[in-house]
């Protein structure tokens, strides 16, 4: 599973050019999931994503985390991140989970966020997204969580 974690003043996506959801303060999480990926992945990555300190003190130094900042998450499905560049000039996609098990997991990674008190807004599984946002920084980090399957 891979996540881009964007650090956001403000965040939205539209769908068939009407907002499906939008944040002020947070994350904007991009969620690709891959073949082999799990519950066991979804639960580490909701564990790290609210314990990461991303947020900076009154002293400038990043120490608080998406729950201490009062921080909403805004979370968008993008299977393009398990996408190789590795060979030839277009993506492969080989690693990318299913689409009916990726959004099983997208939607239990969104509700273990809301589980931990995060309020989340999504995008629309497999749509035609939009996504605006207003980086915070800028700063953007990967979050990869191996999948349990080392074949792929």
């Amino acid at each position: 599973m891979r996540v881009l974690i964007q650090r956001v003043l403000r965040a939205s996506v539209r769908v068939d050019n009407k907002v499906a959801g939008s944040i002020g303060q947070g994350y904007l999480l991009l969620v690709g999931v891959e073949k082999g990926d799990g519950a066991t992945q979804v639960e580490q990555a909701v564990a790290k994503l609210i314990k990461l300190r991303l947020f900076e003190d009154d002293n400038g130094k990043t120490n608080l985390n998406l729950l201490q900042v009062r921080g909403q998450a805004l979370v968008v499905s993008q299977f393009t991140l398990a996408a190789s560049l590795k060979r030839g000039n277009r993506p492969s996609f080989d690693a990318a989970a299913p689409p009916q098990l990726a959004e099983a997991l997208y939607l239990d990674l969104v509700q273990g966020l809301k589980n931990q008190g995060v309020v989340v807004e999504t995008g629309r599984f497999g749509a035609d997204m939009k996504v605006e946002l207003v980086n915070d920084g800028p700063a953007t980090y990967t979050l990869e969580i191996p999948s349990d399957d080392n074949t792929v």
